[in-house]
């Protein structure tokens, strides 16, 4: 068919042609935007690394000018975290591996494998997971907060003009001491947790006695120092991060908000892939803790 003035007409598109190269545009766009932001991230995994480095050599090599700098921060954070701990892991393992799982276990008539139950929730993953979260919630944001406000108002660079080490005063004190406070805090937290089994295991008209008696045949010397060093590694994850985000703040005030949002986001993904490979390794290193007697 020819159109008005004897041309012929071009065809009309069919469905979707003229979307397909915008969608192709959009791809590439999206691809190009993507090599940045994958390249960003592997920079700051690799500082992440370095700073790592760097504190662990700083903790052990002389002087150790950061006493009681790492005593300030202890005594802070146990402050700070003792009783939303303890209320925490108290209430967590009254009510999910307390009350339902009591619940579930009568309908079989096997309450008193609770103390069984309570070997793998608590001792294994809830203690130490609920230290993390909560030391990270409460000091390591402070942490961040502290360190961002120093790096906003250019102390960080006068201690290098001065020729003091920032990662040994100011990084490893809150290494250390957030690194023993979660073992110590693991221990607390798996009292609590089991005296949260105990109040469900009552509540249910249930005796003690049972309890106990599968909890310590199914519990180990393993499950202990498993427990704590895991304790020790999540406190170690999140000073380095908190730290790294507070001492690469940009962006003022409002740069400061956005690294403890950062850092706490960080910290939780940090712990759950810890977590994992821990765990794996753990079990794969100690086969007999697989069975809960």
């Amino acid at each position: 068919m020819t159109a008005v003035g004897g041309t012929d007409a071009p065809p009309a598109p069919r469905d979707g042609e003229h979307q397909a190269p915008r969608r192709g545009r959009a791809a590439r766009e999206g691809l190009r935007s993507a090599g940045p932001r994958a390249r960003l991230l592997l920079e700051e995994v690799g500082d992440v690394m370095i700073l790592t480095g760097k504190t662990l050599i700083s903790a052990v090599r002389p002087p150790y000018p950061y006493g009681d700098e790492f005593i300030a921060q202890f005594l802070f954070a146990l402050r700070q975290c003792f009783l939303p701990l303890m209320l925490t892991i108290f209430c967590v393992a009254y009510s999910v591996p307390g009350l339902q799982a009591a619940n579930f276990l009568t309908l079989f008539g096997a309450l008193d494998r609770m103390g069984g139950l309570f070997t793998l929730a608590v001792v294994r993953e809830l203690g130490p997971i609920i230290c993390a979260i909560v030391v990270a919630g409460a000091a390591g944001t402070a942490i961040t907060a502290d360190l961002g406000a120093r790096k906003i108002r250019e102390e960080l660079d006068a201690l290098q003009v001065l020729g003091v080490d920032p990662v040994k005063n100011l990084v490893v004190p809150r290494f250390l001491a957030l690194i023993l406070l979660t073992g110590l805090f693991d221990v607390f937290a798996i009292v609590f947790g089991i005296t949260g089994g105990l109040v469900a295991t009552l509540i249910y008209g249930a005796r003690l006695e049972p309890f106990f008696a599968t909890f310590f045949t199914s519990s180990s010397i393993t499950d202990l120092w498993g427990s704590v060093v895991k304790s020790l590694i999540f406190g170690g994850v999140t000073a380095i991060i908190c730290c790294y985000k507070g001492m690469t703040v940009s962006g003022g005030a409002a740069g400061v908000g956005r690294a403890v949002n950062q850092a706490i986001v960080v910290v939780f993904l940090g712990i759950g892939a810890v977590n994992y490979v821990f765990t794996q390794t753990l079990l794969a290193t100690h086969p007999e803790i697989n069975l809960i007697r």
